[in-house]
């Protein structure tokens, strides 16, 4: 079985940067529970913590059933020919089991931290791929994982649709996630992220939403996105408005959140991907995760 079979397959996994919090050892103990709770993948982003191939190397190498995906690897963060042997690397050590999700990032966190110039996303991500698709490589693995694009417009979008398996956002609503299907059409594959709060009052659920989006509420990737998905620069608030939170995060019991996926999966998603936003970014939500298995596994 492929890695896009088995996401389609299993139709539900966990997205979290939380095991950047944890000792690396512990942090493969960790993604070993989450395998045997059920979860069909795990999927990493790639910021200020860890290196996002090694990271997935290492989670692989604790499990052996699930799939692991980066979402995203910066593609600021290595030349097209360091992916290309990584990636071929990694695919090798755990056939069928590992997806590329890369991604331009955003002009802060390139500039300011990677001290890289930012260009146009469409086409510097035009550029990575064909660099990626021309690298030299000698060594014996000679298969690519499934790469996916961290894709929020339709531009994105298309270019996921023609140059590799599938699209990867971030971020969005249900309607979003129609619209992502319509421009991909009924074949590229599409993991959808959903952030959600469990088994908080209304005042923390919304304090822990706000929190959440605080970053992303300054980027202007993430502005035009939400713009496009019909909210207005009044919702653009630092850390969101009330509308914007509430529709971006999912606050609730357990059976708000299979709610959430179904909508997802509905509108055309093949696979959904949870956050559960814990009290700060340094708590992993391990309990969370294990209440919330036993509701999933029943899609």
């Amino acid at each position: 079985m492929t890695a896009v079979d088995a996401l389609r397959s299993s139709r539900t996994g966990l997205w979290t940067a939380a095991l950047d919090a944890l000792p690396g050892p512990r942090a493969q103990e960790v993604a070993a529970e989450i395998e045997g709770l059920g979860y069909g993948s795990l999927w990493l982003p790639e910021a200020f913590g860890r290196e996002a191939m090694t990271a997935a190397q290492a989670y692989l190498a604790s499990t052996g059933r699930m799939v692991v995906g980066t979402g995203i690897a910066n593609i600021y963060a290595r030349g097209a020919m360091a992916t290309n042997g990584a990636a071929r690397l990694v695919e090798a050590l755990a056939p069928g089991r590992f997806v590329l999700g890369i991604g331009v990032s955003h002009k802060p966190n390139v500039e300011r931290d990677r001290l890289e110039t930012y260009l146009p996303p469409v086409g510097a991500m035009t550029t990575y791929l064909d660099r990626l698709e021309q690298a030299p490589y000698f060594g014996p693995d000679a298969v690519l994982p499934p790469i996916v694009l961290a894709a929020l417009g339709p531009r994105m979008l298309g270019l996921a649709r023609d140059r590799v398996a599938g699209a990867h956002p971030y971020l969005v609503t249900p309607a979003h996630t129609a619209s992502a299907r319509q421009t991909l059409g009924p074949g590229p594959l599409l993991v959808v992220e959903q952030a959600v709060v469990l088994g908080q009052d209304r005042a923390e659920g919304r304090r822990r939403a706000h929190a959440h989006l605080d970053i992303y509420s300054g980027l202007p990737n993430y502005r035009n996105s939400w713009l496009r998905q019909g909210f207005h620069d009044e919702d653009l608030v630092r850390g969101g408005s009330d509308r914007l939170a509430d529709a971006l995060v999912v606050q609730g019991d357990e059976g708000a959140a299979v709610d959430r996926v179904v909508e997802h999966l509905d509108a055309g998603a093949d696979h959904v991907v949870l956050q559960v936003l814990g009290a700060d970014l340094g708590e992993v939500p391990i309990d969370e995760w294990r209440a919330m298995a036993p509701a999933l596994a029943t899609l």
